[in-house]
């Protein structure tokens, strides 16, 4: 069995190498072990850095592409190297690599398509109260969206086996982590959950720049992949809000004309219940016709899941953008 182990990053020089080192530490009871850096639009040595601290593999998108974008490219070169396995972990060290067997053992064991390490969120000093709370209210509704257990819903450090790779992809460009859980959890896919340690940290985080755009940026892309998925329990719950206007101003409208002024018509009432009314089932409309649409979505994910799958038998590469393969120092010196 291939273990790849995938590492997106950006400008990490400084800790680049020591996530390797570590990485080959804990993986030495492993077996075939391949160690893969995706690097994101880089501008300092993070290439070189990477091949010194012992990576096997180096591919780079020329430009800044997003944490989403490199993970998807990770999974599509992993699957051209023969992975049965494949573990993604952040280049700035975070999660200890020690937990990296406990993630794959479920996958090798049969028993899990995707396992998410869960961090100790309580017991990290560096996580102030209120990105706690976020943290645990997050997973909560991932949970709820996505008919999973995970109990770490952000969590980058996770593993995943072949077949599920070959079945995820991503709309956003800004993280794949809650995206790719709703997903796996919407298609059937076993979801599990192991308790992993982090490292101090080692740099400020550079995904989440003000919990205020990282809060609104990932409920939006939760809303967004709910809705694909889901889409008529997704617009009924939008829907219910209008039409429970439309009963309680009908309710309001019944009371006045029984108990009000005999005088006045109250037509203001009605007619506001009419278009709250007309709005509700507009998008209760709109949930049935996405329902409808679904069908052919997943008619079209088997058919990409089938093709993914050739291209793999034949070599061939299945990234979403384009990329080039870094060569070694003493190579492009060749």
């Amino acid at each position: 069995m291939r273990i790849v182990i995938q590492i997106p990053c950006l400008n990490e020089e400084a800790t680049i190498a020591g996530t390797i080192a570590d990485i080959r530490e804990a993986t030495r009871e492993l077996g075939d072990v391949v160690v893969l850096v995706v690097d994101d639009g880089s501008t300092d040595r993070t290439v070189s850095v990477a091949f010194a601290g012992g990576a096997d593999h180096v591919v780079r998108h020329k430009i800044n592409r997003g944490l989403a974008r490199a993970y998807m490219t990770g999974l599509a070169v992993s699957m051209n190297l023969g992975a049965d396995v494949i573990v993604n972990t952040d280049a700035d060290n975070q999660y200890k690599a020690s937990g990296i067997p406990a993630l794959v053992r479920p996958i090798l064991d049969g028993t899990a398509d995707m396992v998410v390490g869960a961090r100790p969120i309580d017991d990290i000093e560096h996580f102030s109260p209120l990105k706690k709370r976020l943290q645990r209210f997050g997973s909560r509704m991932v949970r709820f969206l996505s008919h999973t257990e995970v109990v770490d819903a952000t969590s980058g450090f996770r593993a995943i086996s072949r077949q599920t790779a070959l079945r995820l992809n991503t709309l956003s460009d800004y993280t794949y982590t809650l995206e790719t859980l709703i997903q796996a959890g919407r298609s059937g896919l076993r979801v599990m959950s192991v308790d992993i340690d982090t490292n101090p940290p080692t740099r400020e985080s550079r995904l989440i720049s003000s919990i205020r755009k990282y809060v609104m940026t990932s409920s939006m892309d939760m809303m967004r992949v709910f809705a694909v998925y889901a889409p008529l329990r997704a617009y009924l719950i939008a829907g219910s809000v209008p039409l429970a206007g439309t009963v309680l101003l009908g309710l309001r409208y019944l009371f006045l004309i029984s108990f009000g002024d005999p005088t006045r018509t109250h037509a203001p009432s009605l007619i506001l219940a009419g278009i709250f009314a007309g709005l509700g089932f507009l998008i209760v409309g709109l949930g049935i016709i996405g329902e409808l649409l679904a069908v052919n979505r997943r008619i079209l994910e088997e058919l990409r899941l089938n093709q993914r799958r050739k291209d793999v038998l034949e070599g061939k590469v299945m990234a979403q953008v384009n990329y080039e393969t870094a060569k070694r120092p003493e190579e492009r010196e060749a």
